[in-house]
């Protein structure tokens, strides 16, 4: 076996990509290709400091830039693109968080139109420990300082949607985006289904940790330092974004209302069991049902994210996927040799 092709990206200002599908192809990579990545914040790296509110130094729509997108040799609508994320690690010493005038699960929105206030706009620091593992929490109304272990993950992972369609950045659905799920973390594979040639693969939105649920709309973003490795299945289709860990089958579903996500990734998981592990569709139903955790992914952005997660150890001894993720986490041990 041959070591993987490394291809490094350090993304300048002007080559980020706002949209899911429309952009031009940054490079064009072969399947087994390791990306080494640079990933800027969702606010472009311009909220610095306390002052930096959001609605005076960003530029609504260019929020959530993605690094990317990179068009995946060979692959086609039908075919699955494997995203294995071997290590992912804030590029700085500090994040940002905020809270952003009707944006947000507890307030007013655009689409949960009510006669109240917009909560006041707000900028907090969070001073991260990449030794120690730990991002700082300082309260801006009273003198409390606690400590959180650093959860390092990625909100935006996808590729262009089918029928020609151009998503923004912020957006999460079948094609992936900002699905914005602690679950994507290192150590997991990712497969996402191509819908167009070359899958026109992108990746942003780095979080140092984040609830599950992204209660107030924003996390604790921050630049990242990010090595994937990227292949590809031929002739495996997958509808919904799903997630694979040494431990857990997981699937993800976009959409408003909530129950519909809850819906959509409880379906996806049943199917996934149907295909993979020779389950009948009612007894995948039933199992299901008694075993699976459904944690919220976000319940903040223009679609709503939930996952269905299922423990592997439950389940009979097969390989999803054609055993892709144990492949890949055999090479991502090698690259940290």
């Amino acid at each position: 076996m041959t070591d993987p092709r490394i291809l490094k990206v350090r993304p300048g200002p002007e080559d980020y990509a706002w949209t899911f599908g429309g952009a031009p192809p940054v490079a064009r990579i072969t399947p087994g290709t390791v990306l080494d990545l640079y990933t800027e914040d969702c606010f472009a790296g311009r909220v610095r400091s306390e002052k930096d509110l959001v609605s005076e130094v960003c530029e609504f729509p260019f929020l959530n830039p993605q690094t990317g997108p990179f068009h995946v040799e060979g692959a086609e609508p039908g075919d699955t693109v494997a995203v294995h994320f071997v290590s992912v690690e804030p590029a700085r010493d500090w994040a940002a968080s905020t809270t952003v005038p009707l944006f947000g699960a507890l307030t007013s929105t655009h689409a949960t139109a009510t006669l109240q206030s917009p909560l006041p706009e707000r900028v907090w620091i969070w001073q991260l420990d990449r030794t120690r593992r730990t991002a700082l929490f300082r309260a801006r109304d009273s003198d409390l300082e606690l400590e959180l272990p650093l959860d390092p993950m990625h909100g935006t992972v996808g590729v262009a949607p089918a029928n020609l369609e151009v998503r923004s950045a912020l957006v999460p659905d079948a094609h992936g985006g900002n699905m914005d799920t602690p679950e994507m973390r290192a150590g997991v594979t990712c497969y996402l289904g191509v819908n167009v040639e070359g899958a026109l693969l992108s990746l942003g939105d780095g979080h140092a940790r984040q609830g599950e649920g992204e209660t107030c709309g924003v996390a604790v973003e921050c630049a990242m330092n990010t090595v994937v490795i990227v292949d590809l299945l031929k002739d495996v289709a997958t509808p919904w974004p799903r997630l694979e860990s040494d431990t857990h089958l997981i699937s993800t579903g976009s959409a408003r209302p909530l129950e519909d996500a809850f819906r959509i990734s409880q379906l996806d998981l049943v199917r996934w069991l149907v295909r993979d592990y020779g389950f009948s569709e009612l007894d995948a139903y039933q199992f299901a049902t008694q075993a699976v955790e459904s944690p919220v992914a976000n319940v903040c952005d223009t679609n709503y994210t939930c996952v269905a997660k299922l423990r592997k150890e439950w389940l009979p001894g097969r390989e999803p996927y054609r055993g892709l993720h144990a492949q890949l986490r055999e090479t991502a041990r090698k690259l940290r040799l």
